[in-house]
């Protein structure tokens, strides 16, 4: 999103790199694109309404005036199931999954067609959490919007994603379709953080194998040699801590980043 300046490497949308875009050059690439932030109070000025919250990107962007503009922000509130007379209410007299749907209702005001979502539930309730993600899922299907789904709950991850991306230590360790990721997972990583996942029945549970890490994560800022993973995994090699493995296809597009597989 350009929020911050990269240290490294570039960041590309649509065959188009806008690391080093200004704020004018990243204004068309911002029309396209859109986040739902983690926070769903800190996200909000306190300052302004909800219609004026809902309807600062269409003034950044000029795409609605007067009457327009006012009909566009009450469609977009019944839209994320808010109601009318919310339009003129402050962040601070809703609740947390109200304000989430006010967040989401931004997001969809200039119709992007990709939509970064930050941990968008992880700071809800586990009730209000549902009603998100279903609604959420309701516009991907009838917007036909791509997200990017961040999260630590491998539950909604499987829930609503089509691909899944597995991270450590800020590289990508393995990836693949969601079905084949979670019945064929290779790095000693996804392993580990798949089976920490709690089950609801009980029978599994006693019978699952859980497989616990050893250690701390190493520094961000001073990482391992090699692979980043190797002084936590119980199946590091010698070639473990001489080269960092790249991501390569094992079959059915199913990437892993692994001297091991």
């Amino acid at each position: 999103m350009n929020l911050y300046s990269i240290t490294s490497g570039a960041v590309e949308y649509d065959r188009t790199d806008i690391s080093a875009f200004g704020h004018n050059e990243m204004l068309p690439f911002r029309k396209r694109m859109q986040m739902i932030f983690q926070d769903p109070f800190a996200s909000l000025d306190p300052r302004m309404t909800v219609g004026e919250i809902i309807g600062a990107p269409l003034a950044v962007h000029k795409l609605f005036t007067g009457d327009e503009y006012q009909e566009r922000v009450r469609k977009l509130i019944d839209l994320v199931g808010l109601k009318s007379d919310h339009i003129n209410r402050y962040p601070h007299e809703f609740s947390g999954g109200q304000r989430q749907r006010i967040g989401i209702a931004r997001s969809l005001a200039v119709e992007p067609e990709f939509i970064i979502c930050d941990e968008p539930v992880s700071a809800l309730d586990v009730s209000i959490q549902a009603q998100v993600i279903n609604l959420l899922v309701e516009f991907q299907k009838t917007m036909g919007l791509t997200y990017l789904f961040i999260s630590h709950d491998l539950s909604i991850v499987r829930y609503i994603s089509d691909k899944v991306g597995v991270m450590y230590l800020g590289h990508l360790v393995e990836c693949a379709g969601v079905e084949n990721i979670f019945a064929d997972m290779r790095h000693p990583y996804t392993k580990a953080l798949f089976s920490a996942v709690p089950k609801a029945n009980p029978k599994a549970a006693r019978e699952s194998k859980r497989k616990v890490l050893q250690g701390d994560i190493p520094s961000p800022i001073n990482p391992p040699s090699g692979c980043s993973f190797r002084t936590r995994c119980p199946e590091a090699k010698a070639l473990c801590a001489e080269e960092r493995p790249r991501l390569k296809d094992i079959g059915d597009n199913h990437l892993v980043a692994c001297h091991l597989c």
